[in-house]
């Protein structure tokens, strides 16, 4: 999955900008990306023991991605997904996350039309579903707990770009979510101002053709990117993926989506978006290339 959501930090006034809220940042390679945990604090010093709270929840968060990746990766051979696949391990004595993933992913297949399929090889292979699942799992366990002390402002989790962001209910911090242009590297082709939510973004800009109709088992050939933005994101993760699958002509996906908002950027500049499950804007390729 090719995920170029990226955040981008200014805060929502004058005064939140001049205060200059630390950052707190933790990042690791893991899942075959960088992960990153982010915590806004009011003040560029916290205290002590609230300095201590914020390293080991991105601690415990990171620990948990690297559990989470060490029992799902199908290539790791010592993985529960891998000995499930091999027959050396039975369903039944697997880690009860697995069949919570499994589950999760046989609705999507479902609901999807078709358009995701964790099992199209015989054997479950939730890659395109996991990522997203565990970031957001991880994010809520051992990062939002943070925002019930006093001057912690925010915090996100991101891995490869999609990520899951959180932020105090009083708090005057509004993320700004930047969605890169896959047609320009480098460029940001939108701004997405978020409180609470989860983004992700799917296409061939950074690995080419490499996500597969289940329904033909061929890589979708002049895939649109897809950006999605929901309240989880295992949703956002999975139907961006979806997204690309169904093509730029196809948003009928949207009907079983869950609630959401997005955008997709064809192979010619072209661009569609919706809001809550409503298109609202078909931008023609030589409009949004100038724009």
């Amino acid at each position: 999955m090719s995920a170029v959501a990226r955040p981008m930090q200014p805060p929502s006034s004058e005064h939140a900008r001049a205060a200059g809220p630390r950052r707190h940042v933790v990042t690791a390679e893991l899942m075959g990306t960088v992960a990153s945990a982010h915590v806004l604090t009011a003040s560029s010093s916290p205290a002590p023991d609230v300095a201590a709270r914020i390293a080991a929840a991105q601690s415990a968060a990171m620990d948990e991605l690297h559990e989470i990746d060490a029992l799902f990766s199908p290539f790791r051979a010592d993985s529960q997904i891998s000995l499930l696949r091999a027959g050396s391990l039975r369903p039944e004595d697997a880690d009860p996350r697995i069949l919570e993933v499994s589950e999760a992913c046989v609705r999507l297949a479902s609901a999807s039309g078709g358009r995701f399929d964790a099992n199209r090889h015989g054997w479950l292979d939730p890659t395109g579903y996991v990522k997203g699942w565990a970031v957001e799992r991880a994010a809520f366990r051992h990062l939002a707990p943070l925002l019930a002390e006093d001057g912690i402002l925010a915090a996100g989790l991101s891995a490869g770009g999609d990520m899951q962001l959180v932020t105090a209910p009083g708090a005057d911090w509004v993320w700004t979510v930047g969605i890169a242009d896959p047609l320009r590297p480098g460029a940001v082709r939108a701004q997405v101002p978020l409180r609470e939510g989860a983004v992700a973004t799917s296409g061939p800009a950074e690995r080419g053709a490499h996500i597969v109709d289940p329904r033909t088992g061929y890589a979708v050939r002049d895939a649109p990117t897809a950006t999605v933005i929901a309240e989880h994101l295992s949703d956002a993760d999975a139907w961006a993926t979806v997204a690309v699958v169904a093509g730029f002509d196809d948003l009928t996906w949207l009907r079983a989506a869950p609630d959401c908002s997005g955008m997709l950027i064809a192979a010619d500049g072209r661009i569609r978006r919706w809001a809550h499950g409503v298109e609202v804007a078909v931008v023609p390729a030589e409009t949004a290339l100038l724009s």
